[in-house]
């Protein structure tokens, strides 16, 4: 059994991987500041034998250095992360992204740690290719746009782990996420789907940005946890980049249209433009799409839960939330 390093693992995605790992007999040591993250998410493991949790930044090189020792596997997941948080403080989000990475990526290759990257869809920018592929080109915006800073800071994170997998022979695998959505997921930070549910519960009206018709695909963190771990199980993953992400197109009219029939019906739908959440600056990508057939390849398998049961257990989860607290 491996001695895990989750750094973010008491997040949305860190938890349920964290709980994942620990299930399989791992020990995990999980590095997280709380600032998205939250300890509740890992409450129903606090005891576990095999669990040791630090609070603290990533930014804090000493302390990264503290957490590394000992470990076989990091999993690096902590980043500045949701597009509020990130149209509204790009320096947080650069400073947060890229140096942490980088000191990570150091001090694993001073023990040859296999290594897992978290990065995002983000990072294809604006392509406006249907379906995107691992190799296709980085389309971003420009500079006086803040919405690209964190598409743009896991590209670099992207060239430095793929970068010390050529020169060092350290064993990386990056990630790129597609709208992961599950129990524990917030909306704090711009979320949609715990965003729309909240709403749906309360049956108050759903807010669209824009007219409805941005696409995006949605996967259980339950799949994308499975799929993370199979690849690092997986040699011939070294190396590679992979979509890690559900195929199947829903548009944000059709997902607010499902989240109210499934929460009671009380809700109703009203639309906003970008610049009354954002600002004026802010740009938006029409259309998400990957394409899991590397994924898919490599596993004989990828997130594939369809959007109904993935919403009645968030759905599940938020009531529960809601009658818990009451």
């Amino acid at each position: 059994m491996s001695q895990c390093l989750v750094t973010g693992g008491a997040g949305f995605i860190g938890s349920h991987l964290t709980e994942r790992l620990l299930s399989q007999g791992h020990s995990v040591r999980v590095l997280d500041n709380l600032s998205t993250g939250q300890m509740e998410n890992l409450d129903h493991l606090k005891d576990h034998p095999n669990l040791a949790i630090e609070t603290g930044s990533i930014t804090d090189l000493p302390l990264l250095a503290e957490a590394v020792r000992g470990v076989d596997v990091i999993y690096h997941l902590a980043a500045a992360v949701g597009v509020k948080l990130v149209a509204e403080d790009p320096v947080r989000t650069i400073e947060t992204n890229i140096q942490p990475t980088e000191a990570l990526l150091r001090l694993a290759a001073q023990t040859n740690c296999r290594f897992f990257l978290a990065s995002t869809s983000e990072v294809y920018g604006k392509n406006l290719k249907e379906c995107w592929t691992e190799e296709d080109e980085l389309h971003f915006g420009a500079t006086s746009h803040p919405r690209w800073a964190y598409g743009i800071s896991k590209a670099v994170d992207e060239f430095l782990a793929l970068g010390y997998h050529k020169k060092y022979g350290l064993p990386v695998v990056i990630g790129r996420f597609f709208n992961v959505v599950g129990p524990r997921q917030v909306g704090n930070y711009g979320m949609v789907v715990p965003r729309f549910v909240e709403r749906g519960l309360r049956g108050t009206p759903l807010t669209i940005y824009d007219d409805g018709g941005q696409t995006r695909c949605f996967a259980h963190v339950r799949e994308v946890v499975e799929s993370i771990i199979r690849l690092m199980e997986l040699p011939k993953a070294e190396g590679e980049v992979f979509n890690i992400g559900s195929d199947q197109p829903v548009t944000m009219k059709q997902l607010a249209d499902e989240v109210i029939a499934r929460t009671g019906g009380r809700s109703t739908i009203e639309y906003m433009s970008y610049s009354g959440v954002y600002g004026n600056n802010f740009e938006d990508v029409r259309r998400r799409v990957p394409d899991v057939s590397k994924l898919r390849n490599a596993l004989g398998y990828c997130p594939s839960l369809p959007l109904g049961p993935i919403l009645d257990d968030v759905i599940a989860w938020k009531r529960q939330q809601t009658e818990g607290a009451q």
